[in-house]
């Protein structure tokens, strides 16, 4: 197992070697694993957000602070970084659950990347961790927008077709893949009444849908964005109920209104 490669992806070299196997490595392959380390990694990591969060965004309180800390520390987005480092070629698991596909397990990736960050404590102290921390969550904190507080791409498209009153989106299983402990699912969701149909794919049906709606969104957006620019061109007022722009923040960029939102 080449760990300098792993070790470059972090952009932080060990002491040694062994700190950083024993992160990699999950129960089901022996009685060192690190399941210590990750408890570490977790105290860290939430530490180590929250003076992120803190110094980027001087004007949100303590609830707000909170619910952004916990959408990005959640399982999701550890798993999607640790599959940005390739997380899975460096893994130590046991035969059973690298037969059973383990190692593309979001709960195993995310378990791992936080005992990564405890064995980056560890070896480095808390500047050594935050260093880390700070450059593998920066693309995701570039993109963060604090009025959705941590809003799934969902309830955001529920929200956006409610706020124009439009029908609500239709998701549909429209294939699932693979065996049964390694399955992927594609939805398709379609918003008929702005003639949208788009399909994700997901380790759950529930990812999936989650796809599919962050790019119906964008496309109902588009589709807003256009009928907006033909209704300008003609001199038409427009549709208020169809094509009103999404409300933008500080920063210029659209964003979901928040009405309350129904069953997703």
């Amino acid at each position: 197992m080449d760990l300098e490669a792993l070790e470059q992806r972090l952009q932080y070299r060990f002491a040694g070697a062994a700190l950083l196997q024993q992160a990699l490595t999950h129960r089901s392959h022996g009685s060192v694993h690190n399941e210590r380390l990750e408890f570490l990694g977790d105290a860290v990591l939430n530490c180590v957000i929250a003076q992120l969060l803190f110094q980027k965004y001087g004007r949100l309180d303590e609830g707000d602070l909170s619910r952004l800390r916990a959408n990005l520390v959640k399982q999701q987005s550890l798993s999607e970084i640790a599959e940005r480092l390739g997380l899975s070629d460096f893994l130590r698991l046991g035969e059973g659950e690298m037969k059973s596909g383990g190692f593309r397990r979001p709960s195993i990736l995310a378990d791992t990347i936080e005992a990564i960050f405890g064995a980056v404590f560890v070896d480095g102290g808390f500047e050594g961790a935050r260093d880390v921390i700070a450059r593998l969550f920066e693309p995701v904190l570039k993109t963060v927008d604090p009025k959705t507080l941590g809003k799934d791409s969902k309830t955001l498209l529920q929200e956006y077709l409610q706020a124009k009153r439009l029908p609500l989106p239709v998701y549909t299983v429209v294939e699932t893949r693979g065996a049964a402990h390694n399955q992927e699912f594609e939805v398709e969701c379609a918003i008929p009444k702005l003639e949208v149909g788009v399909r994700g794919s997901g380790r759950s049906r529930r990812a999936a849908e989650q796809s599919a709606a962050k790019q119906a969104l964008e496309a109902a957006q588009a589709v807003a964005q256009a009928m907006r620019r033909a209704r300008r061109k003609s001199g038409q007022a427009p549709d208020a109920a169809a094509v009103a722009a999404p409300p933008r923040d500080e920063a210029g960029t659209e964003s979901a209104e928040t009405e309350p939102a129904g069953q997703a």
